[in-house]
């Protein structure tokens, strides 16, 4: 899928766009809102990433040229204000979604899928794995009828640790996917320890938890089945 990134701060465009290459995306950036126009006049994409905080361009007025000329396109607005009027009015002009910034580029991925998949008409697809089901849409996670409490942190660590099952996945890795552009080795990346002690402290309520291998000096690993 094609997308363009709109965002006037170049370490979190650039951040954006590595991540979403990784993932099989192809993305431009725009770091001004000419820079936008000019892009979509000439190219099709299947997402806007816009930022409303441009410095040239009110970022609504941007979302109202993006709809009025890309038709297949679906949009999703970044910005650094959560308000509720801001948020409705997006959405009012034609935005898919919204998130506040900072997010998680983990998050920002499944939210891309699930609008994807909503376009479509496709469902999400659950996780199943040792007795539990993790739904990446509404980020619940169950273990038969009974759902296990989780933080916003300790669902995004679960969910991707899970998408690279059996795979070693560095402390900075995961900081790196659940901070964004705010990751930090020397920081962030040792909040990770203690949201996976956390998170085995949930788990094991309901089963054992040595599949969620710690590897010693480099990180974590779900070590599970490919599939169930």
């Amino acid at each position: 899928m094609n997308v363009l990134i709109i965002e006037d701060e170049p370490t979190l465009a650039d951040d954006m766009a590595l991540f979403l290459r990784k993932q099989s995306f192809v993305c431009d950036i725009a770091l001004t809102g000419k820079q936008a126009s000019e892009a979509m006049a000439v190219n099709d994409y299947d997402f806007l990433l816009i930022d409303l905080g441009l410095p040239d361009y009110d970022g609504f007025d941007l979302l109202r040229e993006a709809v009025a000329t890309l038709h297949n396109t679906s949009f999703l607005i970044l910005t650094a204000s959560g308000e509720l009027a801001n948020t409705l009015k997006g959405l009012n002009l034609g935005a898919d979604d919204f998130m506040t910034k900072p997010f998680s580029l983990l998050e920002l991925h499944s939210r891309m899928l699930a609008i994807n998949r909503r376009r479509h008409g496709l469902s999400e697809p659950a996780i199943a794995f040792l007795g539990f089901v993790l739904d990446p849409l509404g980020r619940h996670l169950h273990f038969g009828q009974p759902e296990v409490e989780l933080t916003r942190r300790e669902f995004d660590l679960l969910y991707y640790l899970l998408l690279y099952r059996n795979r070693v996945l560095t402390r900075f890795q995961l900081a790196e996917h659940i901070w964004g552009h705010l990751a930090d080795d020397d920081s962030n990346s040792n909040y990770i320890d203690v949201h996976l002690k956390n998170l085995r402290k949930k788990l094991i309520v309901f089963a054992p938890t040595e599949w969620l291998e710690t590897v010693r000096g480099i990180g974590y690993r779900a070590n599970l089945p490919a599939a169930e």
